[in-house]
């Protein structure tokens, strides 16, 4: 009975109907916990209304960009790829509304539990508002896939069809990651710069035109956006598993258990398993709310993949699949956990330090300073994801790869629960400040936005490693479809196809970067500009006895981010296409091989040194080496100012752009052969 049970296509759609149903209740929650009255109110609705307009601006522009592909993939790949397109960006596009409409209620209502009812209060809500993004992230992966597994599974050419979903929800993830983050540290920059550096006054301060726009910018950048990145990267590791095994020979089955149908279900199957192991974790978070929060997340957190990867076992051995199977999602869910330990060094220990103490000789030392961590850190990650491919493809081949990711990102539910907590903590401090709750309030919002930093930096590392493993499984899958039907086909180094398009793939990341870093700082110039303007002009503002026209820096950060989002998500997704058809599938490989290492590379080094830029202005802001106002901490403000885009905007937009460009490959290999 249970064979039949884990055998059962439906069981991932059921899971994850529950899944959402749970975070249905986790908002009902969140809901009941009051919003505060005037002023506070006040601006808890300016933050969600902010948010709301950006995303619906967002959302009706990458409308028409799925309209485009999906009439490009009926006509040239047929019905079945393009309602799978249709189906993975609706499923991205809810989780990321869904999590981001949910973070911009909690936020306000975590400032009033800290004042009104403590921080344990405040943890509970807090972390609440990012359970639903990832309970929602997690379910909606189970449900769409699912539902395209169940009517696609009983033909071996149909099947190939889900893959469509996987582009669906990397394009929505491209353009949403990277306008969020664009809007995001524009606003960030600007406000600092004039802020904290300029005017000398406190972070969130009131009077400050830009922090509104800032706020908002943490809700569409590193709730949505991120939500959609992790969405793309969980979603693309199950549906590559899928393909590998669907092409997998009898032969090379027989060596996992001999039942290629429990292969080709295992990704989904684990999936589901995670999610349950993930609505375990946010629990245990609760009920340890009380006790110290770091230790609260970090037990959910770790004990979440300790719980699956004991469950994983058992599920595998009853479906009738090979133990060298676990093994590969072994070493992929630990994996996960030390890359983002490295990252958390790097990013709250002693390098963090070491920058700091660089700003007593002004700015030039903490930039220099920054970018030696970030290089260094890239070291160990990538030894790890190195350690993973070999260990995982000696237990079960390139299907081994692909699991490996399926169990770094199985307990997706809590890793973007926790990540999205991050931002809802920060928005309540800000609330705090410029609501003016007083101090008490403001230090446990302090309290919980520290660690909020350092499960945001852990949650990138996570996320990039992932995306790694995530990519190399698809283009696997790619070089899978294309040999099946070429004999021949053979990705050698020294052929001259394929490493002219190592070449080419490299220039990729460069360019993506130089495209978003540059959107950032033109968005940042004009924010700047209106900031200064309206200290100047509107009488008394400086002294707090007039309000800040906010609406205005709002809409400088969106429109620059909708009109800057489009040149880097048409390169990701148009790049492919033109070398597949005019260079052919040799060069293609060559091309995603050189994109994929320079991606990852690129993605540790700006997120890591950001995250040690940022982490270093907050300790000095703690009151060492002169506290706030000091000239240690103006030189580490350009320090965070700088790391921002880098760790925020860039950095992220490395893991899509190659799980983008993997998965168009995957998707139009057919039309290559």
């Amino acid at each position: 009975m249970l064979i039949n049970l884990l055998s059962n296509p439906l069981l991932p759609v059921a899971l994850g109907i529950i899944g959402l149903i749970a975070a249905l209740i986790v908002y009902g929650t969140v809901k009941a916990s009051p919003a505060g009255e005037g002023k506070v109110k006040e601006i808890g609705d300016e933050i969600h209304l902010g948010a709301m307009v950006f995303m619906s601006a967002e959302y009706s522009r990458l409308a028409i960009f799925c309209i485009i592909c999906i009439l490009a993939l009926w006509f040239s790949l047929g019905w079945e790829t393009a309602i799978s397109f249709l189906v993975g960006a609706l499923s991205s596009g809810f989780a990321g509304f869904v999590g981001m409409y949910a973070a911009t209620k909690a936020n306000v209502r975590t400032a009033v539990a800290a004042r009104d009812n403590g921080a344990a209060s405040a943890l509970t809500i807090a972390f609440f508002g990012g359970s639903i993004m990832g309970l929602t992230v997690a379910s909606m992966g189970l449900v769409g896939i699912g539902i395209l597994f169940y009517y696609f599974a009983g033909n071996n050419e149909s099947i190939h069809a889900i893959e469509g979903f996987a582009m669906g929800a990397s394009s929505v993830a491209l353009f949403s990651r990277v306008g969020g983050g664009i809007f995001t540290k524009s606003a960030d920059v600007g406000a600092d710069l004039v802020g904290k550096v300029e005017a000398g006054i406190p972070e969130d301060d009131p009077r400050n035109p830009g922090v509104i726009a800032d706020n908002v910018g943490d809700n569409v950048g590193d709730v949505a956006g991120m939500g959609s990145d992790i969405f793309e990267s969980y979603c693309g590791s199950i549906i590559a598993s899928i393909a590998l095994a669907s092409s997998m020979s009898l032969a090379t089955a027989a060596t996992l258990g001999g039942n290629k149908e429990a292969l080709i279900f295992m990704p989904l199957l684990l999936a589901t398993v995670g999610l349950l192991c993930s609505i375990i974790g946010i629990l245990t978070v609760k009920v340890m709310s009380a006790q110290n929060p770091e230790t609260a997340l970090r037990f959910g957190t770790i004990g979440s993949a300790a719980l699956f990867i004991l469950v994983a076992y058992f599920t595998i051995q009853i479906a009738g699949a090979s133990v060298n199977v676990w093994f590969s999602v072994l070493v992929g869910a630990l994996g996960g956990i030390i890359v983002g330990l490295i990252t958390e060094y790097y990013t709250g220990g002693a390098p963090v330090k070491k920058i700091a103490e660089g700003g007593e000789t002004g700015p030039a030392t903490v930039m220099i300073s920054g970018l030696a961590t970030g290089m260094e850190s890239v070291a160990i990650p990538v030894l790890t994801i190195v350690g993973i491919i070999f260990t995982a493809n000696y237990f079960s081949g390139l299907y081994g790869v692909g699991m490996a990711a399926v169990g770094m990102l199985s307990t997706v539910g809590i890793t973007m629960a926790i990540d999205a907590y991050g931002p809802v903590a920060d928005n309540a401090g800000g609330i705090a400040e410029m609501s003016e709750m007083g101090e008490e309030t403001r230090k446990i919002t302090d309290s919980l936005d520290e660690v909020g930093n350092t499960t945001a930096a852990i949650g990138k590392g996570f996320a990039i490693s992932a995306a790694a493993l995530a990519a190399l499984a698809l283009i696997s899958a790619y070089i899978e479809k294309i040999a099946s039907n070429s004999e021949n086909f053979v990705l050698a180094i020294n052929d001259p196809l394929v490493l002219a398009g190592m070449f080419l793939g490299g220039i990729f990341p460069f360019l993506v970067s130089s495209l978003t870093m540059r959107a950032v700082g033109d968005a940042a110039f004009e924010m700047i500009k209106e900031i200064r303007r309206q200290f100047k002009e509107i009488p008394g503002l400086l002294e707090g006895k007039a309000k800040p026209d906010t609406a205005t820096c709002v809409d400088i950060a969106t429109k620059a981010a909708l009109r800057k989002m489009i040149a880097p998500g048409a390169l990701a997704v148009l790049a492919p296409v033109v070398v597949g058809f005019l260079a052919g599938p040799k060069a293609l490989g060559g091309m995603l091989g050189g994109a994929l290492i320079c991606c990852v590379m690129m993605a540790l080094m700006m997120s890591n040194a950001g995250g040690a830029w940022d982490n270093a202005k907050k300790y000095v802001e703690k009151g060492n080496l002169g506290g706030k106002g000091s000239d240690v901490h103006k030189a580490a403000v350009v320090g965070d100012t700088v790391g921002d885009p880098l760790k925020d905007t860039s950095g992220p937009s490395m893991n899509i752009l190659i799980n983008v460009m993997a998965i168009v490959s995957l998707v139009i290999a057919p039309l290559l052969i």
